[in-house]
């Protein structure tokens, strides 16, 4: 088993905008996914955010293959800073589940970090979603540290959303 990561291309675009689907379904629904999805997330269908990415050179589009088979993809770009740094922005990196924990994902991270440096960024941000542990490990494993936490009040029937879970211990979980 050759597990690979290399530039995507525009032969690449329909079978990346099915992996975003796929990534974005996985998380929707998960704790903090409803906001995530519907505001941070890459837009579906994402062939056309997908194909912006490969002519600009701020960004990167990652493929990650087993075999020359594609099974995850990386989206990262750079944004300025009002301090004159640079940060790498990992918009997406997905790995398909039934290809996890054999080295893709952590191929494809390794690929944006040191695409980062070479465009002389001060680091790289990635966004984990409350509760996905196993994503929190694969980027702490990365040595990503947490740096902020995004708190929001869902404000539905009267600041109240009937689907909100509220815990033996008192705390409510939002979407």
């Amino acid at each position: 088993m050759i597990e690979a990561v290399r530039r995507a291309d525009n032969e690449d675009l329909a079978q990346l905008s099915a992996l975003a689907a796929m990534a974005v379904g996985e998380q929707a629904e998960a704790r903090g996914g409803h906001v995530w999805s519907n505001r941070e997330a890459i837009s579906i269908p994402a062939d056309s955010v997908l194909a912006s990415c490969l002519g600009d050179p701020e960004a990167l589009l990652l493929v990650g293959t087993i075999d020359d088979a594609v099974v995850g993809y990386a989206r990262a770009r750079i944004e300025g800073l009002r301090n004159g740094e640079r940060l790498g922005v990992i918009n997406d990196i997905f790995v398909m589940e039934n290809a996890r924990e054999v080295g893709v994902g952590e191929l494809l991270i390794e690929t944006v970090v040191a695409w980062a440096v070479e465009r002389g960024c001060s680091g790289v941000d990635a966004t984990v979603l409350p509760g996905n542990r196993q994503a929190k490990n694969f980027f702490e494993t990365a040595h990503f540290t947490a740096r902020a936490i995004i708190v929001h009040h869902r404000l539905v029937d009267g600041g109240v959303h009937a689907g909100d879970d509220v815990g033996t211990d008192g705390e409510t979980s939002y979407r």
